[in-house]
């Protein structure tokens, strides 16, 4: 049984003549006549009692069109309220997400979607440079948010934001202590520095070879928050590290940072997503949210601090 043949079953009983509903469907009475002696077929038992001028229910049709009047109201109900949710955007976002990035601008963003797009739902990843490319690229995750070494070129990259690099360090030490410090000073520090191998790693390794002097590793460590917690510990250690990552700490007074100069070596935050594959609409909408949100912040990973 079909919904447009309980809809045209409904329409005759309303009508009581066939060919009033076949005028009014533009077609001819002999088709309305047929379909609805299918439709009785369908129940074994006669719907209608013809009549000179038309027809009418039979006691068994009139119990049918009562049971079928209800159903047929809670469909239309149903595919209204069906349809009225197609139009919210719905679904789940997988973005993976630099360590950086992960808080206050992921937090941030969750609280928009539950405010304006309920329905949309995050799955957070966090991972280094070369991981999240490899996510992107087979579709584990949505969008990265990531490190770059050069300005993004295509269209399938946004700049989000610019870092400089800076040396970090406990409080108190001199060589921290001025907003900048040439890159020369870096020659034989004790170093927290990222394990090898890493393409950020080779370019600090290539800056102080083209610059005559060679940087000292006492530690490795990918994790940002084990490397920002060795030189907190450590007062005679320092880290190369941006921005973003050491926020909360300066407003605390535990870390201390100097922008690292000759040369300023900048690093581009961008939001990607893969190349090849359409991006679905809840997608659409967390990268906006987070173009949005970055611009509002004056091109930061970070809410900036109130004057």
């Amino acid at each position: 049984m079909h919904i447009n043949d309980i809809r045209l079953f409904m329409e005759v009983a309303e009508l009581g003549n066939f060919t009033k509903v076949a005028a009014q469907r533009s077609t001819v009475q002999s088709h309305i006549s047929r379909q609805i002696s299918d439709f009785e077929k369908k129940f074994g038992c006669t719907l209608f009692r013809r009549t000179g001028r038309g027809v009418v229910l039979t006691e068994f049709g009139e119990h049918v069109q009562q049971r079928l009047r209800g159903w047929l109201n809670d469909s239309d109900e149903l595919f209204a309220d069906i349809q009225q949710t197609s139009k919210v955007p719905m679904g789940e976002v997988k973005i993976g997400v630099l360590p950086s990035a992960a808080h206050p601008l992921m937090t941030h963003i969750f609280k928009r979607l539950q405010h304006e797009y309920p329905k949309i739902k995050l799955n957070i990843r966090e991972g280094q440079g070369s991981e999240l490319d490899a996510l992107l690229d087979t579709g584990a995750v949505d969008l990265a948010i990531l490190f770059r070494y050069e300005k993004p070129t295509g269209n399938d990259e946004t700049l989000l934001a610019t870092a400089s690099t800076y040396l970090v360090s406990s409080p108190g030490l001199s060589l921290t202590y001025a907003a900048n410090v040439d890159f020369k000073r870096l020659d034989g520090l004790p170093l927290v520095l990222p394990r090898r191998p890493s393409h950020w790693r080779s370019i600090l390794d290539e800056t102080a070879r083209s610059k005559g002097i060679s940087l000292h590793s006492e530690v490795e460590a990918d994790s940002l928050r084990v490397q920002k917690e060795i030189i907190a510990s450590n007062p005679h250690m320092y880290a190369l590290l941006g921005p973003f990552s050491i926020d909360d700490e300066l407003r605390m007074g535990r870390l201390q940072a100097a922008k690292i100069i000759g040369p300023d070596l900048k690093r581009f935050v961008t939001l990607a997503h893969p190349k090849q594959g359409h991006l679905t609409q809840a997608c659409r909408i967390v990268s906006k949210l987070i173009k949005e949100t970055v611009c509002e912040w004056e091109g930061q990973l970070n809410r900036p601090k109130i004057a």
